[in-house]
């Protein structure tokens, strides 16, 4: 076994806590990952609240980025040395119609997740990256382009290819007109995706004072959402709108901003939403999950063309407890990642 050292959550409400525990051996597939950056997401933060009292220990932690220490005896994807990113999914069936897809996300026989999820194998529970090192299976690590910063590219594996999938999945690039909804960790991740695709972005925000960083980011126009006026300017002009609000709100007014046949793609599951059905009329409402493996990879290497990072605060691994206590009141622009190794 592999010792690792780690922070880890008990549902006593007392913090993260260093935890020393193992990995297993390395498998015939199989991949070491010595972590060196690790995302701070929201789901992070609520699989922590939502533990209960002695459930633990959980080492949270689904989207980092590191350096390959040992490679399984049929491991050629990768080589020791090489920096690579891992997402959300560490391993799937690869059997079913979804896996055979690159859809692993939606494995027949649910995908096996970072942490908080169980070994395929041999049955034990996962532990996440908020750790030293990560153990996982060859066809879900991905190659890190040169040039990517490590710490703003390890969020690209989940709030990245969140965003990257539907947009690409809608065709979207030049000629189009995209609408974003909400411009937090999702949010500015699709807006610089849809502008390297080439397409003209609108920011929806309740926020005016997110207008200027909307614009630095590429939008062309940023529509307070609260506006009344505003909104009925934007009416029947975008072909697509990616909504990465997360909390429940009425989304007549972002089908309505959609032209004849354009599609509104909500990321946030929200308790409900308010769809009165005549705003569907001519138009098109999807909820979208992550991608699979293609995508993510091809999402990875179009960010290495273009130089695209997510916009982060790094914190040595040690301050988790204050990434968890800042990002519980939205105190950051726009995702934290912890350093776990130089």
């Amino acid at each position: 076994m592999r010792p690792v050292t780690g922070y880890a959550a008990y549902g006593d409400r007392a913090g993260l806590r260093p935890l020393e525990f193992t990995r297993r051996d390395l498998r015939p597939d199989d991949v070491a990952v010595r972590v060196t950056h690790v995302g701070v997401c929201h789901s992070d933060l609520h699989a922590v609240e939502g533990l209960a009292p002695g459930a633990g220990p959980l080492v949270p932690g689904h989207e980092f980025t590191g350096e390959v220490t040992a490679v399984g005896a049929e491991v050629t994807r990768v080589a020791v040395g090489d920096a690579v990113a891992v997402g959300n999914i560490v391993d799937s069936c690869g059997r079913c119609e979804n896996c055979l897809a690159h859809r692993e996300s939606y494995c027949r026989e649910f995908p096996q997740l970072t942490y908080g999820g169980v070994d395929r194998h041999d049955g034990t529970p996962t532990q996440g990256a908020y750790s030293t090192e990560y153990v996982v299976r060859d066809a879900f690590t991905y190659r890190l382009p040169a040039g990517l910063d490590p710490a703003g590219a390890a969020p690209l594996m989940c709030a990245g290819v969140t965003t990257w999938s539907p947009l690409r999945r809608a065709g979207v690039g030049p000629g189009q007109q995209v609408g974003v909804v909400g411009l937090g960790g999702l949010g500015h991740l699709a807006v610089r995706f849809a502008v390297a695709l080439g397409a003209r972005v609108t920011v929806f925000t309740t926020s005016p004072a997110k207008a200027d960083d909307a614009r630095a980011l590429g939008a062309r126009d940023v529509v307070v959402s609260t506006d009344p006026a505003a909104m009925a300017a934007v009416a029947g002009r975008l072909d697509f709108v990616l909504d990465t609000a997360s909390g429940a709100h009425d989304l007549a007014p972002y089908l309505g901003a959609l032209r004849l046949d354009g599609t509104l793609c909500v990321l946030g599951l929200p308790e409900r939403y308010v769809v009165p059905p005549m705003s569907l009329l001519g138009r098109t409402l999807t909820v979208s999950g992550s991608g699979g493996t293609a995508e993510t990879q091809e999402m990875l290497d179009f960010c290495g063309e273009h130089g695209l990072t997510a916009d982060v605060e790094v914190l040595p691994l040690a301050e988790v407890d204050t990434a968890f206590e800042r990002l519980a009141r939205n105190d950051v622009r726009y995702r934290f990642v912890l350093a776990v190794a130089p």
